[in-house]
């Protein structure tokens, strides 16, 4: 998510898909703090304002989870500790897909239990 919102204008194609319901984001409350702290990453160089902005974009169209607590132990885990929480997320949701740009979870395509894809395959699928 990350990407789609930094990048917006590489990505216009994701906001349709959302907005005509093609694809429904799934979130938790972890994964919004995750974001939060993400989009305010000095590199990315968002003003609180576009932070702002890119959450409005997104949230509208996202689907919110409860995760268990405690969370469950997962057979397969990320080099990241931090990333679990996506695959937790997805798991949850029985989500069709979890779709990353992140190198550690896209380390863990076909061992999860849970389709992991980059955001090209993942359009593939899609069209």
């Amino acid at each position: 998510m990350v990407s789609a919102l930094a990048f917006w204008g590489q990505l216009g194609w994701l906001k349709a898909a959302w907005a005509n319901g093609t694809v429904t984001p799934i979130i938790c409350r972890e994964t919004i703090a995750e974001l939060s702290r993400i989009l305010a990453y000095p590199k990315l160089k968002l003003s609180p304002q576009d932070q702002q902005d890119l959450f409005g974009l997104y949230l509208p169209n996202a689907e919110l989870v409860d995760l268990p607590n405690p969370l469950p132990a997962l057979a397969v885990r990320c080099r990241d500790a931090d990333d679990d929480i996506f695959i937790h997320l997805a798991i949850t949701a029985q989500a069709d897909f979890l779709v990353t740009g992140d190198k550690d979870l896209l380390a863990l395509a076909g061992l999860a239990p849970v389709r992991i894809l980059g955001l090209a395959a993942w359009r593939a699928v899609l069209a």
